[in-house]
C-alpha cells in the first residue's frame, strides 16, 4: 500500500477513519529522511492493513508545531486517536517492524483508562 500525504486539512478525517497509523514526519532537504522513506514505503507494502502517512514538514508547518516534531525524521504511531509512540530518528528496518509489533500488541482499553486516570501507561 502507497503512502498517504497528510496535511492540516485531512489529518483529522484520516486520523478518525483509521484505528493505526503509522506517521513519518519528514522533509525533503534531509538526508537521514531520505534514507528511511525506502524502510518506510516497503514497510507499508508488508502491513497492508495498516496506514502510513508523510507530513511535510515545510509544507505542513502548522501539523509540525502542533505535534512538536523537532527533530526529523520523527515517526508517530498514533492507535485509536491516541499517539502512543512518537520518536525521531530513521529506524532501520527491523527496529520499525518491531516498533508496530508491540504498538500492535498494546491494550488499548488499558491505555485510554490510564488516560482517563490520568496515569502514565506502563
Amino acid at each position: 500500500m502507497s503512502t498517504i500525504e497528510l496535511t492540516k486539512d485531512n489529518f483529522d478525517q484520516i486520523v478518525s477513519e483509521n484505528n493505526f497509523l503509522l506517521i513519518d514526519f519528514w522533509a525533503s532537504w534531509c538526508g537521514p529522511c531520505l534514507r528511511f522513506a525506502p524502510v518506510f514505503e516497503q514497510a507499508s507494502e508488508r502491513h497492508p492493513d495498516l496506514v502510513f502517512a508523510k507530513v511535510d514538514t515545510e509544507a505542513e508547518q502548522e501539523l509540525a508545531a502542533a505535534f512538536e516534531i523537532q527533530s526529523i525524521p520523527t515517526l508517530m504511531i498514533v492507535r485509536d486517536k491516541v499517539a502512543v509512540f512518537a520518536q525521531p530518528g530513521a529506524l532501520p528496518e527491523t527496529a520499525l517492524e518491531d516498533v508496530i509489533g508491540q504498538a500492535r500488541a498494546l491494550d488499548m482499553d488499558a491505555i485510554r483508562k490510564s488516560i482517563e486516570d490520568g496515569k502514565p501507561s506502563a
